[in-house]
């Protein structure tokens, strides 16, 4: 009897430990990174992209006014090579994870964590907090699958989008491109 039921795993491909990647299932969300040189100025975000798939985003999977990571799995990073302004105020060079509060009728406030290397969720609390800014969502076409992208880029500033269904939140970003 044993025998039977091992050889009816095997055949079905699904002893422990032998199954293939494909049959384990690809992760929903799909690893994505972008880059963007503003003058003198590298950004680098890496995040993991969640899907809609059909579901209320906003209110929904994530609520008003509770501090969303917006990505899955590991908490998105974005990493600037030179000191910047985020919404007319300051950022050190460096990496940092992004975490936002959206609001149903009031701007969202983006908060640039020192916290790196870290899960999604919990947030890690307001002490790790490197610079706070608020930025208005806009509202846009659908987008399926959470994208961060540069539709405005300049000689010394840019414009980062997070997109996500149809809500969009733009973050204004200047550098200084003095050869310091």
């Amino acid at each position: 009897m044993r025998t039977r039921i091992v050889f009816a795993l095997v055949a079905a491909g699904i002893m422990p430990g032998t199954m293939t990647r494909a049959q384990q299932g690809i992760p929903f969300s799909q690893h994505g990174t972008v880059t963007q040189r503003i003058g003198y100025t590298d950004v680098a975000i890496r995040y993991n992209r969640p899907v809609a798939r059909g579901r209320t985003l906003f209110p929904g999977v994530v609520r008003w006014g509770r501090v969303w990571n917006p990505g899955a799995d590991s908490a998105t990073s974005i990493a600037f090579s030179r000191d910047v302004h985020v919404e007319d105020q300051p950022l050190a060079a460096g990496e940092y994870t992004l975490w936002l509060i959206p609001q149903e009728h009031e701007p969202w406030t983006a908060i640039f964590s020192r916290a790196t290397h870290v899960f999604h969720t919990p947030y890690p609390g307001e002490a790790r907090d490197a610079l706070r800014v608020t930025a208005r969502p806009e509202q846009g076409a659908h987008m399926e699958v959470l994208a961060f992208y540069f539709p405005v880029v300049a000689p010394d500033s840019a414009v980062l989008r997070l997109h996500w269904g149809t809500t969009i939140v733009p973050l204004r970003i200047r550098v200084d491109n003095s050869r310091q």
